[in-house]
């Protein structure tokens, strides 16, 4: 946690003459020692019981103060109950009496000395890059909006004129109707005004005729004629003319043809940040004996052995995410991959994206593939757990009650289905068979203590060990009749995993997303602490999911890119 400049010569050991590199330090000389030295100065007698730490972990040395009661006397222990320090005569005074916990001095001073440094890390290592990644987010967002309303600005100019176009083809059409309607009206009213003519000019003709049968010179004649007899008038018919009825709308109805915007009701949804409070609560402030205890632990990793051999395969792109939370291997050349927004998507090896399906999941390992080949993912906003099949068929195959499914992992073994699920005050796996029957629920140890608050990720290994991840509670692993084995919760004091896999030789994986950390560990399937298999050397930031193919192949995700990396761990 030292915070030391950028460029400097490196730490030599304090013993004269020698000019190895400082490695460790002796908290009750203040002597910087190389690791040879360290051996030598531990083999006098009188320097047996000495603390030897790494370097890093040593007590500051504390600038010697007089009493001032005591002028004679250094200010050496620190009184708990009064919280003032003390020479070895204050202690004894009628003040102090009765009270049983004094502190080395300089021990106060070592842990007052890292909380500021704590502090002063936090404050440049993960706040202020923080801001700046909000900053640049939000000035992204103003970018965003702006881009966002000028395309609705033009999508409502677009409607606009195109209901236009409508009215105006649709009013073209009724005129022309009119127009047809009026033609043939007319048409018919013409032929029967003709009718009409050709009718008069019959009457007119036959009253001619019969005026001359009127005359004095035909009298002799009209005795002999009939009465005519006048022909019918022609019948006619009244038009029907059409009617006009006028549309009925409103401007809801104007509305619904052109769209509206909607301004959602609710909250955006808050940046992401991660958080650091708990972690620098709990683990960034140790006990003396978890102090002690962590030194030991210290010394215990310089023996362990050296990280294996790591290579990098290749690396693809996976469009339609925005990070890397979960993968899931579908076939030799497929994988099931989701962000923290409830984007899923199938894609193959080169990073093109077969399908899609939008999900209420998020940073968890929510998704699994069956040996015969079928998605299986969790619905937590309806406690659902749903099955799509090759040929697309969707399913709904267990309802969790009133536990949200967060983390599901289909069994190599036997085909069952195990289940990470919660809900405020309860967490528990559940194990369930092919066609959804619940066959057994894991929630607490022999002790009756709860394993599990919220299994974010869950995998089981080649012995039947069930193992989940739990962002602020470790690795915990039960085998497969649910009884505890171990718990993992890291190499230091700072331990944030994800993503947990298992490979062929029953080694488990485990992400370790810390800002500080950014690596994967591998443990035996024992819990035994074997190796950091990535960090940063490997161009690995910000890591979430791992996962192991059949041939071995080590699959990673990270947190801000949809960039997989897949690297070679294995030499079998």
């Amino acid at each position: 946690m030292d915070i030391s400049p950028r460029a400097q010569h490196f730490l030599e050991c304090g013993i004269e003459e020698c000019e190895r590199n400082c490695e460790f330090y002796c908290n009750n000389c203040h002597l910087k020692l190389c690791k040879q030295c360290k051996r030598e100065h531990l083999k006098s007698l009188t320097r047996k019981n000495h603390e030897v730490v790494l370097y890093q972990q040593r007590k500051r040395q504390l600038s010697v103060e007089k009493c001032e009661s005591h002028p004679t006397k250094d200010l050496g222990m620190f009184c708990e109950e009064c919280q003032v320090p003390l020479c070895s005569v204050c202690a004894t005074q009628k003040e102090h009496q009765g009270h049983n916990l004094f502190t080395d001095l300089e021990t106060i001073f070592a842990e007052k000395y890292a909380d500021f440094q704590d502090e002063i890390f936090k404050i440049q290592e993960y706040f202020l890059p923080t801001l700046e990644n909000l900053q640049k987010e939000i000035k992204k967002d103003s970018s965003e909006i702006k881009q966002i309303m000028n395309n609705i600005r033009t999508s409502m100019k677009t409607e606009g004129e195109t209901l236009k176009i409508l009215v105006d083809t649709v009013t073209s059409e009724n005129m022309k109707q009119v127009d047809q309607i009026e033609h043939s009206l007319t048409e018919d009213l013409n032929t029967q005004d003709k009718i009409m003519d050709d009718y008069i000019t019959y009457l007119n003709n036959l009253v001619k005729e019969l005026h001359i049968f009127l005359s004095p010179e035909e009298s002799q004649k009209l005795l002999s004629q009939k009465k005519p007899k006048i022909r019918s008038i022609p019948e006619t018919t009244k038009p029907v003319t059409p009617e006009f009825t006028a549309g009925q709308y409103s401007k809801n109805d104007i509305t619904k043809l052109l769209g509206k915007i909607h301004a959602p009701d609710t909250k955006g949804e808050k940046r992401e940040i991660k958080s650091m409070d708990s972690v620098y609560n709990t683990a960034m402030k140790p006990t003396h004996k978890q102090m002690n205890e962590n030194r030991s632990k210290s010394d215990v990793k310089q023996t362990l052995p050296l990280p294996a051999s790591v290579a990098k395969v290749r690396e693809f792109n996976v469009p339609g995410v925005e990070s890397v939370y979960h993968i899931s291997i579908d076939q030799s050349d497929r994988l099931w991959i989701s962000d923290n927004k409830g984007n899923l998507v199938q894609t193959d090896l080169q990073g093109n994206v077969m399908q899609k399906i939008e999900t209420s999941g998020k940073g968890e390992g929510y998704h699994t593939v069956t040996q015969g080949g079928a998605l299986i993912f969790t619905d937590k906003d309806k406690n659902t757990i749903n099955r799509i099949t090759k040929d697309n068929n969707f399913t709904e195959i267990i309802k969790t009650a009133d536990l949200s499914p967060l983390s599901i992992y289909s069994s190599h073994i036997n085909g069952d289905l195990l289940v990470g699920m919660w809900k405020i005050g309860e967490a528990k796996v559940t194990r369930y068979n092919k066609i959804g029957k619940e066959l057994q629920n894991i929630q607490k140890d022999n002790k009756g203590q709860e394993l599990y608050r919220t299994p974010h990720y869950i995998t089981e290994n080649i012995n039947g060990d069930i193992c989940t991840s739990e962002i602020n509670k470790g690795v915990v692993v039960v085998n497969k009749s649910g009884q505890h084995r171990f718990s993992y919760k890291g190499q230091g004091s700072v331990f944030r995993p994800y993503g947990i896999c298992t490979d062929v030789l029953g080694h488990i994986l485990v992400v370790d997303g810390h800002f500080k950390n950014n690596t994967v560990h591998l443990l035996d399937q024992d819990g035994q602490f074997l190796s950091l298999l990535l960090t940063q050397q490997q161009e690995v930031k910000y890591p979430r999911s791992v996962c192991v193919d059949d041939e071995n192949n080590l699959y990673v995700g990270q947190f801000l890119t949809d960039t997989l990396k897949v690297y070679k761990y294995l030499q079998l």
